[in-house]
């Protein structure tokens, strides 16, 4: 049973504060939304096909196509030397990541050459007829072997406040341990696909999933060596789940649109699943060295921590991802005195990529083991610990220094912890693992503390064109692209407060660089802000034409229910429309915004590397079989600070789907690889949260406010990543269950806590 508490609808409002199905809802349901691999192929359309290495690590020795260029639909092969410009995928233009590899081999699976054919199977047969000669070396694939060999691939980096060393060591209570977290693919429900159409003059339009279409421009117009001017690149929406189409998919459009200039046809490529988990990258294993030190009541006075993190042979987003990660390790706590370090490490791996929550999952966790390290060894209730530890008055401050409400956190948990009945649970749950010898049952209430916004300046701006057609109908393009989240439903909804009118009467056309050329910000504020600048832009010529036509002052003049209030007068919005095209103004107008708030200077630790925090917490039942190590969520309470949400419908939506996705990292999605780094199995079998995983009795509240302070879209928060590590709860709620085989024992227990985890740690707790 799910109790939503959906906020209710303000007397002022009429398109935003409610709950609307997503604009494409109706579409996904039916079969009929259109992604890029549904678009019909164009005639003539030619297939590209994937030559790969075998090896982690070496040289390329030799290529021979003699076999493939005597088969009869092979249209060509395209190697490095066919690129005339820059050969480079990577988001932030480091130059190392190829996008077709030449000399030295980094990792199994990266792409050596291209086959282009008239179809995808000619282009796959093709692909085995190649001879591919390779050099092998010794590869660096497990995080500890790069870190025996101090394999580093970006200088350390860390925080640090006071002299954590000597608190600890002037303790009279501390807490030694080390734990791990296994990689995670972005297991998205759409392939990698691009289709690239060679134009007029040298152009190239590329159709492609992507959550980053200006990336991709960036990258095919210097592989090319053409003006930027010449190409365009559409991403009309992608299916969500992981954000694994951001930096992912870059290589994969190029490739496409390589063929197409070479070829001067229509070039398509539909990457397999089984190709992608072994070629794109995935979330990085995590290895987290802690200790604190505390006194009787589990006031912590010192942490220190080392965490290393496997970051792959190329940087993409590991300074954006491990930043974040130190950035969050405090999660909801005051440490008056903390060292943290962050070693970014090289293996013979594809890069780890940008996933949902990045850093801040990773971040979090950091902090919930420690606060249930510290409970376990006192023998006290792990929520006594993390209230104990919480932002408070006097002690509000971060360790890089900006300001934490202390006491709207504790507010939330303290709500969650009556409206979740933690303390009657709480007893009840002692006496039931009393008398159960192979069931333990278990319980966590743990908070999260989500930064929204990027430390990077590169993440926090947006751009909107907007159109007012002459019957009042609305066009809008936003730079970023729909994931499933549901950003053009709540683009359309501002879009209609704005101008009172229905929100299907606001169109989402599809994210295109011919338009925007903004880069995708790192969440929904930007985009939703440069809407409502957008809007304010064609609402000044609206005033203007009104009160030059009809004398009546702006301050008089209000839209609402598709009308146009002029003074004591009215008329429909539509005819306003009219009227203000057919005398030639201007209805067509860019919107744009940027975060200004944030001030994160990297280089010393200090400043604001966030916009705002969003707070929530969630409470987690579980049991366990000791014998299996299977585990069953009992019941799930969430409660979320959403600011004044927009779409309430929505964000308990975006609640789920998020703890959902964390819920994968920690307990399901086990990635094995062979001594290549290779992915055992298929991507078929690599275990995603299924129905059954998900707790049947799962409750979903807002946390009621007045709205965000900062400058937001009509006060809401963006909770898409900050809902992700609420599912910690689950797994302190699985070490809660194996403590108590042996109280006082903290549970060597690592990310995901699969039945074999458990059941190592149950084993190991009896040793």
């Amino acid at each position: 049973m799910r109790h939503d508490k959906l906020q209710q609808l303000a007397p002022r409002y009429h398109a935003i504060r409610t709950s609307v199905a997503d604009e494409a809802a109706i579409h996904h349901v039916a079969g009929q939304s259109t992604f890029t691999d549904d678009l019909p192929e164009l005639a003539g359309t030619l297939h590209v096909a994937l030559g790969r290495s075998t090896i982690a690590s070496g040289r390329l020795a030799r290529l021979d196509f003699a076999a493939v260029e005597a088969m009869p639909d092979v249209v060509m092969v395209l190697t490095a030397k066919d690129i005339p410009g820059a050969n480079d995928a990577s988001p932030n233009r480091t130059d190392d990541q190829p996008i077709i590899g030449e000399g030295d081999i980094a990792f199994a699976g990266q792409v050596l050459f291209a086959i282009v054919a008239r179809s995808r199977r000619a282009a796959e047969r093709a692909v085995a007829a190649a001879e591919v000669a390779t050099t092998p070396s010794l590869p660096t694939i497990a995080l500890d072997d790069a870190l025996a060999t101090h394999a580093t691939l970006l200088a350390d980096y860390g925080l640090e406040r006071g002299d954590p060393t000597d608190e600890i060591r002037r303790c009279e209570r501390k807490v030694f341990g080390q734990w791990r977290a296994g990689s995670q693919a972005p297991a998205q429900l759409e392939p990698h696909a691009a289709i690239a159409i060679p134009g007029e003059g040298g152009s190239i339009h590329v159709v492609a999933a992507s959550e980053t279409p200006t990336l991709i421009h960036l990258v095919v117009s210097e592989m090319l060596d053409v003006s930027a001017s010449g190409v365009t690149v559409e991403a009309r929406r992608v299916s969500g789940g992981a954000n694994g189409q951001r930096s992912a998919s870059v290589q994969w459009a190029a490739l496409a649109a390589l063929a197409a200039w070479r070829s001067g046809r229509p070039c398509r490529i539909v990457v397999d699943k089984d190709v992608e988990m072994g070629s794109s990258g995935r979330r990085q294993n995590v290895l987290v060295d802690y200790s604190a030190g505390f006194n009787g009541s589990g006031l912590v006075s010192g942490v220190e921590a080392t965490i290393a993190t496997r970051c792959g042979s190329g940087v993409d987003n590991a300074v954006e991802t491990n930043d974040r990660i130190v950035l969050s390790a405090d999660n909801a706590y005051h440490y008056p005195a903390l060292r943290l370090l962050s070693r970014r490490m090289r293996t013979n791996t594809p890069p780890g990529l940008w996933c949902r929550a990045s850093g801040l999952l990773e971040g979090s966790f950091v902090a919930e083991r420690l606060m249930d390290h510290i409970a376990i060894s006192l023998g006290v209730d792990p929520l006594d610990v993390r209230k104990t530890n919480l932002y408070a008055s006097g002690r509000d401050r971060t360790p890089y220094g900006t300001a934490v409400d202390g006491g709207v956190l504790r507010q939330l948990v303290g709500e969650l912890e009556r409206t979740s009945e933690y303390r009657r649970r709480r007893r009840d749950l002692a006496r039931f693992n009393q008398t159960s010898p192979i069931l333990k049952r278990g319980l966590a209430l743990v908070p999260v503390k989500a930064g929204i916004g990027a430390p990077q300046a590169l993440g926090n701006e947006a751009s909107v064109l907007i159109q007012l057609h002459h019957d009042g109908s609305i066009s809008l393009t936003l730079s970023a692209v729909d994931a499933g989240r549901g950003i053009a439903t709540r683009a359309a909804q501002i879009t209609a407060e704005e101008f009172g009118i229905r929100h299907t009467s606001v169109k989402i056309g599809a994210p295109s660089t011919q338009m925007i050329g903004s880069p995708p910000a790192s969440g929904a504020d930007p985009a939703l802000l440069a809407v409502i600048d957008g809007c304010h832009a064609v609402k000044d010529r609206l005033y203007d034409f009104v009160e030059a036509t009809m004398q009546v002052d702006r301050e008089r003049v209000e839209f609402r229910d598709g009308r146009v209030r002029l003074g004591g007068r009215q008329l429909d919005f539509a005819e306003l429309v009219w009227q203000a095209t057919t005398a030639n103004v201007p209805l067509t107008a860019t919107g744009y915004h940027t975060t200004t708030v944030i001030d994160w200077d990297r280089t010393r630790a200090v400043g604001n590397p966030f916009h705002y925090y969003a707070l929530g917490a969630a409470c987690a039942e579980v049991s366990i079989d000791i014998m299996t190590g299977e585990h069953v969520i009992e019941r799930l309470d969430i409660l979320q600070d959403a600011g004044r949400s927009l779409n309430p419908a929505l964000d308990v939506g975006a609640i789920e789907g998020g703890f959902a996705f964390g819920l994968g990292w920690l307990t399901t999605e086990e990635l094995l690889e062979d001594s290549a780094g290779r992915p055992l199995g298929h991507a078929a079998d690599y275990a995603i949260p299924l129905v059954s995983d998900i707790p049947s009795d799962f409750r979903v509240s807002f946390f009621q406010t007045a709205g965000a302070r900062e400058e937001t879209p009509y006060r809401s928060k963006d909770i898409e990543d900050a809902a992700v590590p609420l599912a910690i709860s689950v797994f302190s709620a699985i070490t809660d269950a194996i403590s108590a085989v042996k109280p006082g024992t903290m549970p060597r227990l690592n990310a995901p806590a699969t039945p074999e985890a458990i059941v190592r740690a149950v084993r190991s707790m009896t040793e």
